[in-house]
């Protein structure tokens, strides 16, 4: 037993004494508390929505009241017409409408009926499901309200109609996150083995004494991988029109387009590791949990980012697939053009050429 525990005693110095190993014990679970209990929340709150008010009487103006007072809804300035409404819905600025016809406390007093319009944006049917509830909610709370002051059941009907997805399928939030998470693990995981394999095997230094520019080695490098990611995209959008019935409404070349510059950026991030990298595993370890995770959680893929803390919406803000995700909604899904999508658009090529230059300069260095 002695034996045994001076073994024991040597092994908890060893653990002690590897601080890697200790954060992994220890900052790792507190890290995952912290991101799943507090940051990352499927529960929906300040979903962005605006009120059409055709009425504008004392009855609108206490349910407009009590939609506001909700935790639920960050309600924006009330709209004036119907193309307001749809450039808001087409520039994903809103999530829900609820529209007041004319004449609605007229309707009410007199029939104790009345009828109210809800139209929520269910390209992400999960949002538009529970928003929807929670109106619904609202405007049956408020029936029982006046109904026991007034002695006279009232019944406020909410019509609501789903922008984009009238269906509620999953597949329509489904294809665009599978798409940016495919995309960005392949294109990094494939070019971040690139550069330190040749450095592991020892060919590297058969290419620095060759005739070729160090450019022209980088450049062969990528250019396979993204031919085959290229591919990858035509299967993906063949399989997602065929077999989920999900086909491209907006333009295919702008999104074969933006496509290819995510590509593009993925491939830089992955030469940069691979850069930067001393060993194949470390590259790609670090391709595959510094890209997967940042992709799912920061990309509004599984978590709204509207409800994440304000550090994590600015965080998320450095993650191409965010962008790229919002592109293949709005074009895919809604069916938009390059001027709904041009700011995404400049941030993506913004963000490849400054890694690709960073990723040079880094690869002459070293060389140095």
């Amino acid at each position: 037993m002695k034996q045994l525990i001076t073994f024991i005693r040597k092994e908890f110095l060893h653990v002690f004494r590897d601080r890697k190993t200790l954060l992994m014990l220890f900052g790792l679970p507190i890290a995952q508390i912290v991101l799943f209990g507090f940051a990352l929340s499927n529960e929906i709150k300040d979903s962005k929505i605006v009120v059409v008010d055709y009425s504008k009487d004392a009855v609108t103006r206490q349910i407009i009241n009590k939609i506001a007072a909700s935790k639920y809804f960050d309600l924006e300035q009330s709209l004036q017409s119907s193309a307001q409404l749809e450039t808001a819905f087409k520039k994903g600025a809103i999530k829900m409408a609820v529209i007041f016809p004319e004449n609605f406390a007229t309707d009410l007093i007199h029939t104790n009926k009345a009828t109210i319009q809800v139209i929520a944006d269910a390209s992400d049917p999960n949002l538009a499901t529970t928003t929807t509830n929670y109106i619904t909610q609202i405007i049956t709370d408020y029936n029982m309200e006046t109904g026991s002051t007034s002695g006279q059941p009232l019944q406020i009907m909410p019509e609501v109609q789903m922008l984009y997805n009238p269906e509620l399928r999953g597949a329509p939030n489904f294809i665009p996150g599978v798409m940016a998470l495919v995309l960005m693990l392949v294109c990094t995981m494939m070019t971040s083995v690139a550069i330190v394999k040749e450095k592991e095997l020892g060919t590297m230094e058969i290419l620095l004494v060759s005739p070729f520019k160090i450019i022209y080695i980088i450049i062969a490098k990528l250019a396979p991988n993204l031919i085959i990611s290229v591919v990858n995209l035509f299967i993906i959008l063949i399989l997602s029109s065929v077999f989920l019935d999900l086909p491209v409404k907006g333009s295919v070349l702008l999104l074969v387009f933006d496509s290819i510059l995510f590509i593009m950026t993925s491939l830089s991030i992955g030469l940069l590791l691979s850069i930067s990298a001393k060993t194949q595993q470390a590259a790609m370890m670090g391709s595959l949990m510094g890209m997967m995770l940042p992709t799912m959680l920061l990309t509004g893929f599984l978590f709204p980012i509207e409800n994440m803390p304000l550090p994590m919406q600015l965080l998320s803000n450095i993650v191409p697939s965010r962008w790229y995700f919002i592109i293949v909604k709005k074009v895919m899904l809604k069916g938009l053009g390059f001027s709904s999508v041009w700011k995404e658009t400049l941030i993506l090529a913004g963000m490849c050429t400054l890694l690709f230059v960073i990723s040079l300069r880094s690869f002459k260095t070293r060389l140095q």
